[in-house]
Parts: C-alpha cells; sequence; structure tokens
C-alpha cells in the first residue's frame, strides 16, 4: 500500500501543511490540560481571579488555534485525498487502455470497474484518515505519556498496565478483522458481475422467463456480503465497549490512588485533573490507531488490488517507434500463422497463409468455432500471434506502433457496439475531423441514411446506452458507416451483414464495392451469398485453412466449401 503513496508526491506542500497543522493541533491540546491545572491551583485554590481569567484566555485562544489548524489541515488532507485518487484512476484506466484482449479475459470487467471506483474509494478515505490520525495519534500517545510523568510519575503505573492491555485486545480484534475485511472487495466483485450480467442481458432473462432464477443469484451474493459484514461489525460492536471499559477503569484507577495522594498531601488538585486529561489523550490516541487498524487492512486489499492492474504487464508490448513515416496501400499478408488462446488444449489457428491485397475483396467463411474471428483480431494486433508472422504492407505488426496500425483499418465487429449519444458522434466516432457531408455520404453507403431519416432529430437523433432504442440492423449498418468514415486502407468486416436481409445486403455490397475499389477489404460471413463475389474465398475448417479461391474454383475442388454451399443455396442457385 505504501507504493500507492508515491503519487501523493504532486502534493508534497499539502502534506507538509497537513503534518505542520496536525501536529500544532496535537500540541495546543497537549498544552490545554496544563492550563487547567493552573487554573485550578493557582486560580480557584488561590481564590485569584486574574489569574482565571489570565489563564483562561490564553486557554481560549489555544483551542481557537487548534480549531483553525484542525480546518486547514482537513482541507488540505481531503485536498490530497482526492488529488490522489484522480491520478490513480487516471493510472489505472490507462492501464487497462494498453491491454490486450487476454488480459480483459482474464481479469474481468466487473472487477476492473470496482477496482477503479469502489477500492480507489477506499484509498481515499484511508488517506484522510492517515494524513489526520496516524500524525496525531503518536504525537498525543508519546506527549500525553511525558506530561503525565511531569504531572506525577508514580501514577503512570496505572497507564504502565491498562495500556499493554487495550493494545493486546486491539491486536486480536484487528487479526480477526483483516482476513474479513480482504474477501469485502472479492464479495463486491461478485454483486456487480451478477448486477452487470442482469442489466445486459435482462432481455434474455425475461425471454426465457429465469426472472427468479437471476433473483436467487443476487440474493446469494448480496447475502455472502452481507453475512461477511456481519461478522466485521460483531467484532467491531465488541471492540468499541471493550476499549471504553478499560478507559472507564483507568480514570477510576486514577482517580482512587490519586485521590489517596491528595489526601496524603503529595499530589494537588490541579495536577491530578490534568493527570486524568492526559491519560484519556492517552487513551483516545490508542482509539484513533484502533480505527486506523480497522480500515487499513481493508485499504491493504484494495491496494493490493490496484497493484494488481498497474502490475501486469500486457501480453502485447506496443512497438518503441512510432513509425509516422510507415507507409503503403493495406496489403496484409499471413505467414504460417499458429495461434492458441491461453488454457486452451488445442490451437484456434494452424499454419495460416494467405495474402489480402488492395482493391479485392478476400472474404473468410467457415463452420462456427472454425476460426474466423480470431484470425481478423490478429490483424488489428488484438492478440499477438505464437508462431509465424502477420504482415502490413511488409511490414511485422509487432513493429508498427498500435496507434498507427489501427489508424489503417476500419474496424467492424461481430458484436454491433454503440455509444450514448447522437447518430452523428456515432458515425464521427470513426474519425474525429469527419465533415457532415462525409457523415451523410458514409450513412448513405451503409444504407442508414433512409432509416436515420425516420427518426425524430434525424442525425442528431439519441442514441441510447448500448443502442437499445435501434434494431440489430440498424446497428451493424451505424458501425459499418462508422467505419467508412475513417476512410482506411484496411476494412474488416466480422461477420457484419448477419442482421441485414438479402435485399440490403445487397445494395450494402454493390455500395461498398464502389466505396473500396482502393482498399483491401476482408470480410467474415456465415452466408455464402454474401461472399460468393468475392475475388478470392478463404475456407477455414478447425483452425485450418481447407480451401482458398473463387466461388467456382472452390464448388469445384473444396468439399467443405460444397457442404456450406449446399446447406444454404438450392441447386438451381448453385448451378
Amino acid at each position: 500500500m505504501l507504493r500507492l503513496y508515491k503519487f501523493l508526491k504532486p502534493f508534497t506542500i499539502s502534506v507538509i501543511g497537513v503534518i505542520i497543522f496536525v501536529a500544532c493541533q496535537a500540541i495546543g491540546d497537549l498544552y490545554l490540560p496544563t492550563l487547567m491545572s493552573d487554573i485550578i491551583n493557582d486560580g480557584v485554590m488561590q481564590g485569584d481571579t486574574s489569574k482565571i481569567f489570565h489563564t483562561g484566555g490564553i486557554m481560549i485562544l489555544v483551542a481557537l488555534g487548534g480549531v483553525i489548524c484542525s480546518i486547514l489541515a482537513s482541507l488540505l488532507s481531503a485536498r490530497s485525498a482526492a488529488g490522489l485518487g484522480e491520478i490513480i484512476r487516471n493510472k489505472v484506466f490507462r492501464k487497462v487502455e494498453s491491454f490486450s484482449l487476454h488480459e480483459f479475459d482474464k481479469l474481468g470487467t466487473a472487477t476492473l470497474i470496482t477496482r477503479t471506483t469502489n477500492d480507489i474509494t477506499q484509498i481515499q478515505t484511508v488517506t484522510v484518515m492517515i494524513m489526520r490520525m496516524m500524525i496525531s495519534a503518536p504525537i498525543m500517545c508519546v506527549g500525553g505519556i511525558i506530561m503525565a510523568y511531569r504531572k506525577d510519575g508514580s501514577l503512570t503505573w496505572v497507564l504502565a498496565v491498562s495500556m499493554p492491555v487495550l493494545i493486546l485486545v486491539i491486536a486480536i480484534l484487528a487479526t480477526r478483522m483483516m482476513p474479513l475485511f480482504k474477501m469485502v472487495q472479492v464479495k463486491i466483485d461478485r454483486i456487480n458481475l451478477v448486477l452487470r450480467e442482469k442489466l445486459t442481458g435482462i432481455r434474455v432473462i425475461r425471454a426465457f422467463n429465469t426472472i427468479d432464477r437471476e433473483k436467487k443469484r443476487f440474493d446469494d451474493a448480496n447475502d455472502d456480503l452481507t453475512q461477511n459484514y456481519i461478522k466485521v461489525n460483531r467484532i467491531m460492536a465488541f471492540m468499541m465497549p471493550s476499549i471504553m471499559l478499560i478507559m472507564n477503569f483507568t480514570s477510576l484507577a486514577i482517580l482512587w490512588f490519586g485521590g489517596l495522594r491528595i489526601a496524603d498531601g503529595t499530589l494537588d488538585l490541579g495536577a491530578l485533573s490534568a493527570f486524568t486529561q492526559y491519560a484519556m489523550q492517552i487513551m483516545f490516541s490508542m482509539i484513533m490507531l484502533s480505527m486506523m487498524f480497522i480500515m487499513v487492512p481493508r485499504a491493504q486489499a484494495a491496494a493490493v488490488r490496484i497493484n494488481e492492474v498497474l502490475d501486469t504487464v500486457p501480453d502485447i508490448e506496443d512497438a518503441k517507434v512510432l513509425n509516422e513515416s510507415f507507409e503503403g496501400k493495406g496489403y496484409v499478408e499471413f505467414k504460417d500463422v499458429s495461434f492458441s488462446y491461453h488454457g486452451a488444449e488445442e490451437p484456434a489457428l494452424r499454419n495460416i497463409s494467405f495474402s489480402a491485397k488492395p482493391g479485392e475483396v478476400t472474404a473468410i467463411i467457415g463452420s462456427t468455432g472454425s476460426g474466423k474471428s480470431t484470425l481478423i483480431n490478429l490483424i488489428a494486433r488484438f492478440y499477438d500471434v505464437q508462431g509465424g508472422s502477420v504482415l502490413v504492407d511488409g511490414v511485422d505488426v509487432k513493429d508498427i506502433s498500435q496507434e498507427v496500425l489501427r489508424n489503417k483499418i476500419g474496424f467492424v465487429p461481430q458484436k454491433a457496439v454503440l455509444f450514448s449519444g447522437t447518430i452523428a458522434e456515432n458515425i464521427k466516432f470513426g474519425n474525429d475531423n469527419a465533415t457532415d457531408e462525409e457523415i451523410k455520404h458514409a450513412a448513405k453507403v451503409a444504407q442508414a441514411a433512409d432509416f436515420i431519416a425516420t427518426m425524430e432529430g434525424g442525425y442528431d437523433h439519441e442514441i441510447a446506452q448500448g443502442g437499445t432504442n435501434v434494431s440489430g440492423g440498424q446497428k451493424q449498418r451505424l458501425s459499418i458507416a462508422r467505419a467508412l468514415v475513417r476512410k482506411p486502407e484496411i476494412y474488416i468486416f466480422d461477420d457484419s451483414f448477419s442482421a441485414l436481409d438479402f435485399k440490403t445486403d445487397a445494395k450494402l455490397r454493390a455500395a461498398l464495392k464502389q466505396e473500396t475499389q482502393e482498399s483491401t477489404v476482408i470480410i467474415v460471413a456465415q452466408r455464402v451469398g454474401t461472399v460468393m463475389d468475392a475475388d478470392r474465398i478463404i475456407v477455414l475448417d478447425e483452425g485450418s485453412v481447407v480451401g482458398m479461391g473463387t466461388h467456382k474454383e472452390l464448388l469445384q475442388n473444396c468439399d467443405v466449401y460444397r457442404e456450406i454451399v449446399s446447406s444454404q443455396l438450392s441447386e438451381e442457385e448453385i448451378a
């Protein structure tokens, strides 16, 4: 956890200010019992009213100074903690942005959200407490012991007995709570996971009438977290009465033995009053430390989880050179490429070799699970190959910076993704500098202009989060428009026409052919009608290329392709 506090360096002045103001407040609090002792001994006992007013005035000034220091310390500590949270959130976000898809698969979206929000909030909360309590508590404890000893050394044996007992109780309870607090964050992850799946999959849940099952899943996760909190709160409920009992016995012992010493004439009333207050200050400083023991374990668990993200080394290491001078027309080549997912028993792709040239349409077809989407994910370098190489314009994608590489690609994913905002903003996502005319042209080519015109506001129509207020086909066409407005050298369509009817599919492909004449076009599809006009069709089966050629060539020499075609087209259509 200490490593995270290196991020406090930008707030060094604020931290120093907190230390100074908290120390001044603690010293003032230590000085007040002595002033009270002077009022009792020199003022009240002697009947000296002027002494009472004089010393009382000093007490008021010290108290006001303590209030001012406390306010300033609170402001500076809050500012430093908020700044720390902002910096860590930025670091985590930027780190997550550098992750390959493997890291997302490994960690999971739900836990990354929790670590970026709840975990960092825990760090912020503890930062404020540490900057206040961890400075004032030692000063109050050590200073209180010194001042109490100065008032009456013989009574300090009471503190010598009570303090170890208090420390022992706090240590026992803290060791019981630490494992429970570590589990809290994991259980919050589980709730976020269940809740996220429930919200994103609400249509499927309702369609299959599994609402009660999902309620039970959430109730189980919620109850698990609740029971963990109950265990923690039971221990905390026992902690405070135990500490207060020790404090009360300590006060009773001080008053009892102090009263005997006053009766003997070896101790005055003012000194006993001051000693009692110092004893309470010492005890309260121990309580403050105990509160730290309560909060720090949970923050420690959160810090470990945040460090896991920050320490994660992405599988994909970006090229050190930006390659701004890298030029080409989008020539893509696979050379004996093999790839396996982590933990998979069998490779997803085996010895894949082919090329896709500018001005041509290369189609990839195959059965479900044959590795089509995996193959095109390697072009954009979402994953890195384990064998062979993927080249773009003759350069290995590992030697091209991801920024430059992806600027050359217009990618339309298998699952169309839209963002909250207007239709124009979603299309413009592909090119921030796109003009209104370019946006409208891209929409027209993508066969989206007609349905956009029917919507309220047209291109200013608001898309709901996740695109829930448009159909699947409309999502796909907007996603295609987003890629078109980018005007890339390489177009990748990952089964991006599956939600379109045959008429719209045909019109869209005809328009695309005119728009992408100088670009490399790679289409992944399940439908033969989508790929049969391609310049080159690659047939995948169980991760291997089993056929390559035009539609007519494959019908003659590729059994797998013939099976796919015969399953979708009639004899008349094939002929």
